[in-house]
């Protein structure tokens, strides 16, 4: 039986996976996001080259999705996010997000009578790649470090039997900040990414997990991110983990930074 904890060999041949509605779009796009930056990407073999996955990026830019989605679909598989289910709702987007096998998540927590856990392990299972910002909402830490995570990322991983891979990226705040409605197109902006191996959670897999245990598994994650980020942007992380609850600010929506 395959481990999915383990580091994953380098060998393994990369074919493009296929989906055509985002292989349109794909080359619609990316070439126009490559004029607006270059990309540095480090540990490109750690992600798997077939089956199924999460992956876990720091998130601090509206923009940064598409700095993963480019990634991801760079190295041969197609980005699947778990997305707002209220952009299902919006013409020609909706269509899109189901063709390209998006999975919406309620905010509430459910999505289409399934929780949004649920959703992503039957993805994974299938053996595809999902995406899962596990901060929730861009990070509220004041220097973009990453914040307490949540344990969805976590559950789904263990849930689907599938790696759970860390992923770190910086600069993409140089074209969009935090909560910015601008975009800088000039000069070109140079974006780093590292893909770490996959997060050893093999000490909670096959188990009935209590809320300590899943918050540990998910600090675990916490700390494998915030180390790539530390690799790309240098300094000190914060010695204890920013958790917006702490400072009275809201788990969603924008909030204004403390003085």
């Amino acid at each position: 039986m395959t481990n999915p904890d383990a580091p994953l060999p380098p060998s393994l041949t990369r074919i493009r996976e296929r989906n055509n509605t985002f292989g349109f779009f794909g080359r619609l796009v990316f070439p126009l996001l490559m004029l607006q930056a270059s990309y540095e990407v480090h540990g490109k073999e750690k992600l798997p080259a077939r089956g199924g996955y999460v992956i876990t990026p720091n998130h601090f830019s509206n923009y940064d999705p598409l700095v993963v989605g480019l990634t991801i679909w760079r190295l041969g598989r197609v980005p699947r996010f778990l997305a707002k289910a209220s952009l299902w709702k919006v013409p020609f987007l909706g269509w899109v997000m189901r063709s390209t096998g998006q999975v919406p998540v309620d905010r509430t927590g459910r999505t289409r009578n399934s929780d949004p856990v649920a959703a992503g392990r039957i993805a994974a299972q299938r053996g595809e790649g999902i995406i899962v910002y596990p901060e929730g909402s861009l990070t509220r830490e004041p220097d973009l470090w990453p914040m307490r995570g949540k344990s969805g990322a976590v559950r789904l991983a263990l849930e689907a039997g599938v790696p759970l891979i860390p992923m770190a990226h910086w600069g993409a705040d140089k074209i969009m900040g935090r909560y910015s409605k601008g975009v800088r197109f000039f000069p070109r902006t140079h974006i780093s990414v590292a893909i770490g191996d996959p997060v050893d959670l093999s000490a909670y897999r096959g188990r009935h997990l209590d809320a300590h245990e899943v918050a540990e598994a998910t600090e675990l994650v916490m700390t494998r991110i915030t180390e790539l980020v530390q690799t790309l942007r240098g300094g000190t992380p914060p010695t204890v983990r920013y958790d917006p609850a702490q400072h009275n600010q809201t788990e969603i929506g924008r909030f204004e930074q403390e003085k």
